[in-house]
This record gives structure tokens, sequence and C-alpha cells, in this order.
């Protein structure tokens, strides 16, 4: 497991633009579906150097690969948004299970500085829907070597 530092603040996490997860950079590469995927290499330095648009989206693609499936959606805005677990999948319209926080929340989790249940009950982490407690199995986060 890597070791990254904690260079993470919620002024930085605000004020970064959104950036379409297709456009993140030219240090990415493609998988055979068409999404452009962050490399370990590229997505560690970004959490090393606190570059919180890229960690996220590292972060979000390693849950997405480690837990596949459509059942809930879990958001962490403006930064991305990824459908994970299995069970049902959904398709169109408001998912029935969704999961969002802010970045600085959601880094913090995946690292394993903050636990789901500390944020879950302080209302740092909004959760709907009968499979959203589910996404407690997903933090913190294995990171790739």
């Amino acid at each position: 497991m890597a070791t990254v530092s904690s260079g993470f603040s919620s002024a930085r996490c605000q004020s970064e633009p959104f950036v379409c997860k297709r456009q993140v950079s030219g240090d990415v590469d493609n998988c055979s579906m068409g999404k452009r995927q962050i490399s370990n290499e590229v997505g560690i330095s970004a959490l090393d150097s606190g570059d919180v648009p890229m960690s996220v989206r590292y972060l979000l693609q390693l849950i997405e690969n480690e837990s596949p499936g459509g059942a809930v959606e879990l958001r962490v805005p403006p930064f991305g948004a990824i459908q994970c677990l299995e069970g049902l999948d959904h398709r169109r319209g408001t998912p029935p299970n969704v999961i969002e926080m802010a970045p600085e929340i959601f880094l913090e989790l995946c690292l394993g500085k903050l636990k789901w249940e500390s944020a879950h009950s302080t209302g740092q982490v909004l959760a709907s829907g009968t499979l959203a407690s589910e996404a407690a199995k997903l933090f913190p986060v294995q990171l790739g070597n």
C-alpha cells in the first residue's frame, strides 16, 4: 500500500473548477471501453501533491474497479460520480441509492483518516436508499502499488 501526504484543504477543494472525467490530462491510459484510466503513478502523485480533482477521480476509479456494479451512485461534486456495488442497476433519472459528500470528506474517508460512521452520523455524508449503508465497506480505499 502506498503512503500519501495529507496536503488537502477545503478552500482548495472549493476553488478548483469542474473538469470532465474524459479530459483529465495526457497522463492517462485508454481502457477497452473508451474511459480514460488514471495510472497508479499519476494517481499517487496527485495524492502526494494535493491535486484534489485528480485525486478524487483516481480514488473514484479505484472504487469503481474494486466494487463494480450500478446499484449505488457515489457522488463527489464537482469532480466526479460513479456507479458501484452490485445490485439492481439504475438506468435513468435519479438513482434510488445515492451517496454524496464534499471532496475533502471523500479524501479523508478514502485515506482512512475519517470513519464512515462518524462522517455519516454528523451529516458530512448524505446517503439515501436501502443500499446506501453498504457504502461503508468501500472505505478506506486500497491504493494501487
